[in-house]
């Protein structure tokens, strides 16, 4: 299973965005989001592309669910998953 990443947007540049996944920065590509984003967005990003804005209304419920999921343990395929994503996001920044 692969799961899509929150993350806010710091800055963009050229179709790309700097995006801050819980204090992991990395480059995220922006050709295929479903409406126009701005820093201060959050998006949910998958393997390095993002999908879709998330509505500011859902934030703090999207953002409070992927904590508990981060808070499970290290063998937790779900913790797993989100991890993973969150390391593969794009390029280092």
């Amino acid at each position: 299973m692969c799961l899509g990443v929150p993350g806010l947007i710091v800055s963009i540049d050229d179709g790309e965005a700097l995006v801050d996944f819980w204090g992991v920065r990395r480059t995220v590509r922006l050709d295929i989001v479903d409406e126009p984003v701005v820093p201060g967005d959050y998006i949910l990003n998958h393997v390095g592309q993002a999908i879709r804005r998330i509505p500011p209304e859902t934030i703090a419920e999207t953002l409070a669910m992927y904590e508990e999921l981060l808070a499970a343990e290290d063998d937790d395929p779900m913790r797993a998953d989100i991890t993973g994503e969150i390391a593969g996001a794009g390029r280092a920044s």
